[in-house]
């Protein structure tokens, strides 16, 4: 018995048959949206009750979906406004602070660098002055 002859060989496939069977293929696009259902609207996300549509100019519109979560939808809207807007005027001065102490440290910063100047160059008179 040879070893690498294979006792198992398995029967060749078929071979397939055409691609396409349908006549598809041959219609245009339009034709084929309408048949095959590819229009699907404007895409869309939903979240709890709140339903997020996307528009034709790039940006999101909210819809409310299911009841009764208008108007309170609407107020936690405004809270959340009303929240941004203080926490964008909190950024603005925080920032401004931020400019003042980096402005306060440079000030400083270059005073002892200069005073430390002034004192090398006393220091190196007072030794000439020495000698």
């Amino acid at each position: 018995m040879p070893l690498f002859s294979s006792a198992f060989s398995p029967k060749k496939t078929p071979p397939r048959k055409s691609a396409s069977l349908s006549n598809l293929h041959t219609l245009d696009y339009s034709t084929r949206a309408v048949e095959l259902g590819l229009d699907y609207g404007a895409p869309s996300v939903t979240i709890g009750n709140q339903k997020l549509v996307f528009l034709d100019d790039g940006e999101w519109a909210a819809e409310s979906v299911g009841g009764g979560g208008g108007a309170a939808g609407g107020a936690a809207l405004k809270r959340l406004e009303q929240r941004n807007h203080s926490l964008e005027e909190e950024n603005f001065l925080l920032k401004l602070k931020l400019t003042l102490l980096m402005d306060m440290l440079c000030e400083s910063t270059a005073d002892s660098q200069h005073l430390e100047r002034q004192l090398a160059r006393l220091k190196s008179r007072s030794k000439e002055a020495r000698r």
